[in-house]
């Protein structure tokens, strides 16, 4: 057993019992020298009060409360605990996770400075397969959570992963070194209060160099999504599969529709990784879009994707577009003011696309979606035309590292 203290990091929102099986999994199956970190983003079932319960009894508990009346959300309170945390390694682990025996070993194995490990999770049914983790039922809720059946999978398994023990990749549960994790600003509060704060930082990750490994010999047990975005938790039909019991909340479709502009906005793609969820990382380049006849609806759906944006702005005269950036700019950090411009301003960018915006489809829109690539492959300085586009590059520059550091 390895004498190495990892600091568990969970903060909760109203998941009291999925916490509670989580806790008495850490402490059942791992070694009792770990510390773990608990933050109550404002839960209004007991979490609080039995937090502090636990902490009287288990002097490896540290915790600490967000009194309210807003959510901070696990974006922020990640790096609270993190701070607070008292070892030198730290863990990302969801309050819905049971820890199975010898997690912690197996990950501390391959757990160095410049590296980030994950256990390989195992799922009920709840989304589709990938081959970064296993599939398996043994239970939705806590109550009918099957153990046994878990632990002898597990114990008849494990040695089928003799041959291939690691895979690069990430997701949670991943540990750390804390100061590996500070050294690059900890999670972008851009995204607060959840949501694609892991793609960013695991973006972040592999540009500033650290190796991701999945382990295939420590395991977790993983409920799935038990925050806010299935609120209501799962259940079964009567031929025994398992769903959801009601679609994502309203509130994290909201939050996610923020974060994945913010995403866009910052790396300038989509989210995108192979199949074992190692981030692909396309460059970041300095885009300017030159629009003809762009209205505020078409300026909505352009706007993340480019450093600055220049339009005649039709019929709107000014009063649609600073509408739009009082609206939007509640929702991002970026200051919207000085990345939407008149048609009159000379763009300076180092990549300049111009088209019509009455031309525009949901096909030659992929187009922008990919340009990064697009821009990559072409490797050159000078104007090229696709369909309705017409690229000027003036330089190739790319800015993807400049993003590792959160200031």
């Amino acid at each position: 057993m390895s004498d190495k203290v990892i600091s568990f990091i969970q903060p909760s929102r109203n998941n009291l019992k999925y916490l509670k099986w989580s806790y008495n999994s850490i402490r059942k199956n791992l070694s009792p020298i770990h510390e773990i970190c608990w933050a109550d983003d404002f839960s209004d079932d007991g979490t609080w009060e039995w937090m502090q319960e636990i902490a009287e009894k288990d002097k490896n508990v540290r915790i600490i409360r967000n009194s309210g009346p807003d959510r901070l959300g696990h974006t922020i309170l990640y790096d609270r605990l993190v701070e607070l945390a008292t070892s030198d390694i730290v863990m990302i682990y969801h309050a819905d996770m049971y820890a199975c025996p010898n997690m912690d070993v197996e990950v501390l194995k391959h757990l160095q400075r410049g590296k980030v490990v994950s256990a390989t999770r195992i799922e009920p049914p709840l989304h589709p397969d990938g081959p970064e983790k296993i599939l398996m039922d043994c239970g939705i809720e806590p109550e009918e959570f099957k153990e046994q059946e878990l632990l002898q999978y597990i114990d008849e398994r494990v040695g089928q992963f003799d041959n291939a023990p690691t895979t690069e990749g990430i997701f949670a549960p991943w540990a750390i070194y804390k100061d590996d994790f500070l050294a690059i600003g900890g999670h972008d509060p851009l995204y607060a209060p959840q949501s694609k704060e892991d793609s960013d930082i695991f973006n972040r990750f592999v540009l500033a160099g650290y190796e991701t490994i999945q382990t295939w010999r420590g395991f977790v047990y993983h409920m799935t999504c038990r925050g806010s975005r299935f609120k209501d938790g799962a259940m079964r039909n009567p031929a025994g599969q398992v769903f959801m019991k009601g679609r994502e909340s309203s509130e994290w479709l909201a939050q996610n529709l923020r974060s994945t502009r913010n995403f866009i906005r910052k790396w300038g793609h989509m989210v995108k990784h192979n199949e074992y969820l190692k981030p692909i990382i396309p460059p970041k380049y300095d885009v300017g879009f030159v629009v003809e006849n762009c209205d505020t609806n078409m300026l909505k759906e352009l706007e993340p994707w480019c450093s600055d944006i220049y339009g005649d702005w039709v019929g709107h005269k000014g009063y649609g577009v600073n509408q739009y950036i009082e609206e939007e700019q509640k929702d991002t950090q970026f200051n919207l003011s000085k990345k939407i411009h008149s048609q009159h301003i000379v763009p300076k960018n180092g990549v300049v696309v111009r088209f019509d915006a009455n031309k525009l489809t949901s096909q030659n829109f992929q187009m922008l979606v990919n340009l990064s690539e697009i821009i990559q492959d072409s490797g050159e300085i000078g104007t090229m035309h696709l369909e309705i586009f017409q690229l000027d590059i003036k330089s190739l520059k790319a800015y993807e590292k400049d993003l590792i550091l959160v200031k």
